[in-house]
């Protein structure tokens, strides 16, 4: 295919050529955004979920150790 500077339809192909590569970046930027949101989403829930399980954590080993020191005071108190 020879390109001709003046035919009208190399020129359309072209412009119609540029016009999908613009078309095409702008949506690969548009999803490269959207990944990056996401991502950073996915790890301020993942923060979040690990700082909800060291909380439970925490409470858990609050009450084993506020109930071991019970059991160890009804022991003392009952002189067992």
């Amino acid at each position: 295919m020879l390109l001709l500077p003046l035919c009208p339809f190399s020129a359309a192909r072209i412009l119609a050529l540029k016009a999908t590569v613009a078309l095409l970046l702008t949506l690969l930027i548009k999803a490269k955004l959207k990944i990056v949101g996401f991502s950073a989403l996915g790890m301020v829930l993942l923060l979040a979920q690990l700082l909800v399980v060291l909380a439970a954590a925490g409470a858990f080993s609050l009450v084993l150790g506020a109930g071991g020191v019970y059991a160890y005071q009804q022991r003392r108190t009952a002189g067992i």
